[in-house]
């Protein structure tokens, strides 16, 4: 199969021209981006090693939060790279694909230190994701005050894999959005009773959970862009990854359709017009594993502003893809040489990557000067 779009052109926009006299100028076009001498619009500077790695979130005084998934949660300071563990994280199921995962700032965050986390925990009969919430004390050595599990995903099932767990917070700022993958059990997907294969919203403390959408199978990125749309990115099986404009209600077709075919090689149905479906706004195949997903608002990329960033964890790659409305395209694709576990975007536009694995590295990218 081919991927759902071509990759555009690369040229930059025009700018902008002079206006006649008594009508307003058009705002020049950003200035396209130097590459250096590896081809790549971008530097690269190594900040500090991680045990495994799997989410970053910046504080509002420039130092950053990373979990790793063994159960470690560190305050840092990106420019030197130390790290300060953080006391009060829960115990974690540290198996397969499952461990310490998200961590992201509340809404009020400068005011009340509202921090959330999400993780695999022990449940009957298995294991499954939760989220939780706590205060972040900064006091003196850092800490977590009050954790409390605001939500758990339903089932409990066997096995380590796809717990998804990616967080983002509403433009409303009074709802949280987490992504559920389907655990690899397939049909819980489609089944709208449990909140394995869902994007579930939930008020900030928890409260009215609901089935946001469904049939998704390892929703690993979630982001809402400017213009409110929520956006996610989902690895498929064999090919068939996703990028995906998460509307409410929308089911997304996991396991009926996808664009891959299983491990086995056993054909999955495409998506067809009219199937009853949303296709996907992105696909890939073969398969580039895509994990977080983050939608860049800085300055320091300005002709980037407003499109997406995807890690990618077998394509071992830093991908951007084009956003325009509700629609998307593929634009670049650059090698980084490891698997790219987190994408986020630094207080003063940097781009900042981990690397995937007991050795991961924190990366931070700037424009060519």
């Amino acid at each position: 199969m081919t991927s759902s779009a071509a990759p555009p052109s690369g040229a930059p926009t025009s700018p902008g021209t002079s206006a006649s006299p008594g009508t307003s100028a058009s705002p020049a076009a950003p200035a396209p981006l130097r590459t250096g001498p590896d081809g790549r619009p971008f530097t690269v500077s190594a900040h500090g090693t991680f045990d495994e790695p799997w989410a970053m979130t910046f504080l509002p005084d420039g130092r950053a939060l990373i979990t790793e998934r063994g159960g470690r949660l560190l305050l840092v300071d990106v420019a030197s790279g130390a790290a300060t563990p953080v006391a009060g994280t829960p115990a974690v199921v540290h198996e397969g694909q499952g461990g310490l995962g998200d961590v992201i700032l509340g809404p009020g965050f400068p005011q009340d230190g509202t921090v959330y986390l999400s993780w695999a925990e022990r449940g009957d009969g298995g294991s499954h994701a939760a989220v939780g919430r706590a205060r972040l004390d900064l006091g003196g050595a850092p800490r977590l005050d009050g954790l409390t599990v605001i939500w758990r995903q339903q089932p409990s099932v066997s096995g380590g894999s796809h717990y998804g767990h990616r967080l983002a917070v509403g433009p409303d700022r009074q709802h949280l959005f987490v992504t559920s993958g389907e655990r690899m059990q397939f049909a819980p997907a489609q089944d709208p009773s449990v909140t394995l294969g869902k994007v579930v919203r939930m008020g900030l403390d928890g409260s009215a959970p609901q089935v946001w959408s469904l049939g998704h199978r390892n929703p690993l990125g979630l982001a809402f862009a400017p213009d409110g749309r929520l956006w996610s990115s989902e690895m498929g099986p064999r090919g068939g990854d996703e990028i995906n404009l998460v509307r409410q209600g929308g089911n997304y077709g996991w396991p009926n359709v996808s664009n891959g075919s299983h491990y086995s090689s056993e054909d999955i149905p495409d998506h067809r017009p009219g199937d009853g479906y949303v296709a996907p706004a992105v696909w890939w195949n073969p398969s580039i594993s895509p994990s977080s997903l983050v939608v860049y608002t800085g300055s320091a990329f300005a002709p980037w502003r407003g499109d997406a960033f995807v890690g990618a964890l077998s394509g071992r790659a830093l991908v951007r893809v084009d956003l325009d409305g509700e629609s998307a395209r593929k634009a670049e694709q650059w090698d980084m040489g490891a698997r790219i576990r987190e994408v986020e975007q630094g207080p003063d536009g940097a781009l900042w990557l981990l690397e995937d694995g007991p050795s991961g590295r924190l990366l931070r990218l700037d424009p060519v000067r």
